[in-house]
């Protein structure tokens, strides 16, 4: 165990759980925002995760969404109407869902017989990755989403991304407007697409959305050829299946990493979007409206949009929110999702006709 690992899990924390100070105790996955720790010992595993109360101050609320989805979806699958594995909360020994000083420690049950899947490599991964995403918004929606903690507040509102974007731009607090004007200009121009966004989400029904929809918070068994369950669940709030589908567009469509040095190979596989496509929509079956299908590729575009200019506000503020591990690492990000969006804009009918 490293001394971070030994500061986060202390011989307190273990015997919280039921483990003796001989677990072994190693980081796990290659998650951004929470530390995330495999305790074993014998043929005892659970997650620890500390959650980070600067993106997540609510920890109560975000325990609260999480007890409530796993209720829902447990019922579900022993009704035999939700066939992945559920992801489910760890409570202490004491009964407690949040141990610490900070209340900012929680524990997951274990999944086992599956991986995490880091970049799409083929058509077939993607449309197991969007149909257990698919499968997981069905069953939830009967899910009334008013009953779920908005833990993130704004988090896909595209009108204030663009105002923290104009804030950046006039207080140019780190002198580097003049390096991405071109960028900046581009992103500007396309507020529009806030407008349409609105217009759109007025005649959609609010769901209960994932919000982090990206290949590895799938579980992929190599052996069913399927994901075993949909994972990551702090993010879930309500909102509009357009974004999760976005965001599966964006972070899948890609034969590149969000931060790559070869912007000139960004670029949306149509292949891959077809499988996506179909995946979701499959997953969900009868349970999206038309009106919803239609929103989708509008989702693609709002999601690489938004994303784009999240990373273009926090180089111009500098860096203050992502974190960073070269120069221009946001701006080169920015110029990457920036690529997607002109990608998806050229290919548009195509991909628009994937999805009847």
């Amino acid at each position: 165990m490293s001394a971070l690992e030994s500061s986060v899990v202390t011989k307190v924390v273990l015997a919280a759980y039921g483990f003796s100070e001989n677990a072994s105790v190693r980081r796990f996955g290659n998650g951004h925002i929470n530390g995330t720790y495999l305790i074993e010992e014998q043929q005892k595993r659970i997650i620890l995760q500390q959650i980070n109360r600067q993106i997540f101050p609510n920890t109560e609320a975000l325990i609260s969404n999480a007890l409530a989805i796993e209720h829902h979806l447990l019922t579900k699958q022993q009704q035999g109407e939700y066939q992945l594995q559920v992801l489910r909360q760890q409570p202490s020994c004491d009964g407690d869902y949040l141990i610490g000083d900070n209340q900012d420690l929680r524990a997951l049950q274990f999944i086992d017989g599956g991986r995490s899947i880091e970049v799409v490599e083929n058509p077939e991964q993607a449309f197991a990755a969007a149909f257990t995403f698919g499968q997981f918004a069905k069953a939830l929606s009967d899910f009334d989403a008013s009953k779920l903690y908005s833990v993130i507040p704004n988090f896909h509102n595209l009108s204030m991304r663009f105002a923290q974007l104009e804030q950046a731009i006039a207080e140019d607090a780190v002198g580097r407007l003049a390096a991405c004007q071109s960028l900046v200009a581009e992103c500007l121009s396309a507020k529009d697409l806030a407008d349409e966004l609105q217009s759109c989400t007025a005649k959609l029904p609010v769901r209960v959305c994932h919000n982090d929809t990206k290949i590895n918070n799938m579980l992929y068994s190599d052996a069913q050829q399927a994901g075993i369950a949909a994972i990551d669940l702090d993010t879930c709030m309500p909102g509009y299946w357009l974004f999760d589908f976005g965001d599966m567009v964006r972070t899948c469509c890609s034969p590149e990493p969000e931060d790559s040095l070869r912007p000139e190979l960004v670029v949306i596989r149509p292949e891959i979007f077809k499988a996506l496509a179909q995946g979701y929509l499959q997953g969900l079956g009868d349970g999206i409206t038309e009106a919803e299908k239609q929103s989708l590729l509008l989702g693609a575009k709002v999601m690489c949009l938004m994303i784009g200019v999240r990373f273009l506000t926090d180089y111009l503020n500098g860096d203050c929110y992502f974190a960073v591990h070269r120069p221009h690492h946001n701006l080169q990000r920015a110029e990457n999702q920036l690529r997607l969006y002109r990608d998806l804009l050229r290919q548009q009918s195509t991909l628009q006709a994937m999805l009847k």
